[in-house]
């Protein structure tokens, strides 16, 4: 498993350093001018450039075991793990933005509880985030990754610290491989449901304590805010009603309400809780 991550994480590393002088020189106007805007994302060329700000977007989302390690180092007792709902998410539905922001509530939810987890527990998640993928038009190296992983579980191979460690580089190596397979949406949404779980659990922490001195530092995120509500609201996105991604859009501007403010209060952290929860509840 680890060979395997580090190979995705040199092809990542590698296609954000390759030179766009390969790509035919006819492909980039046509794409410029809109020509054919139903292409699929999987044939959309990109420069360096492009590929560098897309690498820095995906840093600026923190991960689940970033969160809980900021909690930590804030001097709250509280683990998210032990917070997270006993829910059975479904990840087969005919909205894909639904999907990929139900998946990424799984992923956190597996990152935060792998450790200490019964294995039926973390091998159901599994499941679920494995179909997931496959429903937003995930390749196959992250299926294969997700097999390997469950067949480890299975013969007592991988579990504690160790389990930890691959669920975290499954959140922040191989999620964003999906970006040039399944469409540069997919990513953002995936992350938009994993960070969505984590704010709602440091809130619910920050509450359960009344630290809410440390919320600046993990709540008050306007940069992410805009970057999720950016491909929540994309040109061309699934314009058919949906309940859930129409409060994911709600919750998203209530929260870059809040993350406008200069700091963070009690009423505001409670405001993060409650609006992040609203979205939990539907899924």
């Amino acid at each position: 498993m680890h060979l395997r991550v580090t190979m995705l994480a040199a092809l990542l590393v590698a296609c954000t350093e390759s030179e766009p002088a390969e790509k035919p020189a006819a492909e980039k106007p046509a794409a410029e001018d809109g020509a054919d805007a139903s292409s699929k994302s999987a044939e959309k060329t990109f420069s360096k450039e492009e590929l560098a700000a897309a690498a820095e977007n995906v840093a600026l989302v923190p991960r689940p075991a970033e969160m809980e390690k900021a909690l930590s180092n804030a001097g709250i007792k509280s683990r998210l793990g032990d917070m997270v709902s006993d829910r059975d998410i479904a990840t087969e539905h005919t909205n894909l933005d639904q999907v990929a922001v139900r998946t990424g509530v799984v992923l956190a939810d597996l990152v935060l509880t792998a450790k200490e987890a019964p294995k039926d527990k973390t091998l159901h998640k599994l499941g679920k985030l494995k179909q997931g993928f496959a429903k937003v038009g995930a390749g196959d190296d992250i299926q294969v990754t997700i097999d390997e992983m469950i067949a480890s579980i299975n013969n007592d191979a991988l579990k504690g610290t160790e389990l930890v460690q691959e669920m975290d580089e499954l959140s922040g190596v191989l999620v964003p491989e999906l970006e040039t397979e399944a469409g540069e949406w997919v990513v953002p949404l995936i992350q938009a449901g994993s960070w969505l779980e984590g704010a709602h659990l440091v809130s619910g922490a920050l509450k359960a304590e009344s630290k809410y001195d440390a919320a600046d530092g993990m709540l008050r995120q306007p940069a992410v805010v805009d970057y999720f509500i950016k491909y929540v609201e994309r040109e061309g996105g699934d314009k058919a009603p949906d309940e859930v991604v129409a409060k994911l859009k709600e919750t998203l501007n209530t929260l870059k309400e809040v993350a406008s403010k200069p700091k963070l209060e009690q009423a505001d952290v409670e405001t993060i809780h409650s609006a992040t929860g609203a979205v939990l509840t539907m899924l």
